[in-house]
């Protein structure tokens, strides 16, 4: 199944009205809302309602685990829309070869990650959110998506391209970005060596037990446009992506996104994040200090150098000089708050 896709609007429409014919549901009108891949929404009007309309790209193993997780969330008294169920009460629809699910339409306001109040309410959201979340599990012919217990090899895999970039970067180092990669890589590598041997150190492993209360949903997008102000508080969207880790998963690519917006790692922010979300679900300093580890880890330069070497897209070397730059200057903070 490509991921381009070139339907029109009217067979969007269209095939709207026969999917929500497996609901019992006729429309009162159909709005397109995201197309042009794979994955489409629809803003579905009824006579009892508004409705979200979603074709997914996964597999059927994969929703499975995703839609099920949603909807223990919601019966758990979480803050995401409920799915609706069709005729059959099953949670998703199978329909030429493609998967649907329907949704409650909330209305909301998009929230701002650079405003400080909207920040604070998204925290308490996605404290709301995993605390709701523990205890699922999926059902049996669901794929499971994990990566509670997996830090360590997840930090050696991504060491470990470091390296095999570098023999890459060295056969073309006449071009500006690998000259550039090759330049700073070894202290990013010297990063991830220091951060493998933290973890390794640190109480993460007896944190990691498969009965462990701390094995949370972790949506691993929470930003703008997965999470909305409504007068019942945050409401949680897209989770199309949740994975079994710590609450720490979140956290990091939140303090991660505002450090690197900011170029710099800034302690009242990390403060201000943590005690916003530990009002609602409070963390242990042994999980805290897995979050300054994980923080630690280069993340960023790995993000933004696997565009060169996996995607083949040219990175400009400014950008990896601005990133490493980032990456060194949050060290000495995370390792005063890691002793």
């Amino acid at each position: 199944m490509s991921e381009v896709t070139n339907e029109s609007k009217k067979d969007l429409e269209n095939l709207a009205v026969r999917v929500l014919q497996e609901y019992g549901i006729t429309p009162q009108n159909i709005e397109i809302i995201q197309s042009g891949a794979i994955k489409t929404v629809w803003k579905i009007k009824t006579s009892g309602g508004t409705l979200c309309l979603k074709r997914l790209r996964q597999t059927y193993d994969k929703v499975l685990f995703s839609a099920y997780a949603q909807i223990y969330i919601k019966n758990s008294g979480g803050n995401v829309p409920g799915i609706i169920l069709d005729q059959k009460a099953q949670p998703i629809v199978q329909y030429n070869d493609q998967l649907f699910v329907v949704y409650e339409w909330l209305e909301g306001k998009d929230l701002n990650f650079s405003n400080k109040a909207d920040l604070e309410a998204a925290l308490k959201g996605l404290a709301i959110f995993h605390k709701a979340s523990k205890g699922y599990r999926y059902p049996e012919n669901s794929r499971e998506s994990s990566k509670f217990g997996r830090w360590p090899e997840q930090y050696t895999s991504m060491r470990n391209r470091f390296e095999a970039w570098k023999e890459l970067a060295a056969a073309s180092k006449s071009n500006g970005s690998h000259a550039s990669y090759l330049k700073y890589v070894d202290s990013m590598i010297e990063a991830a060596d220091l951060t493998l041997e933290l973890i390794d150190k640190s109480q993460y492993k007896n944190l990691s037990t498969p009965d462990s209360d701390l094995k949370v949903l972790c949506h691993q997008d929470f930003g703008k446009g997965n999470a909305i102000s409504t007068q019942e508080g945050v409401i949680v969207l897209d989770l199309d992506s949740v994975t079994y880790d710590f609450s720490a998963r979140d956290l990091r690519k939140i303090i991660g996104k505002q450090a690197v917006d900011n170029t710099m790692l800034n302690i009242r922010t990390v403060n201000d994040i943590l005690n916003w979300y530990t009002r609602e679900n409070p963390m242990s300093d042994d999980e805290k200090k897995i979050l300054y580890i994980d923080l630690l880890f280069p993340h960023w330069f790995h993000g933004l150098i696997k565009n060169q070497y996996l995607n083949n897209k040219q990175v400009n070397p400014s950008e990896i000089e601005k990133v490493v730059r980032f990456e060194k200057s949050k060290l000495p903070l995370l390792m005063e708050l890691i002793e």
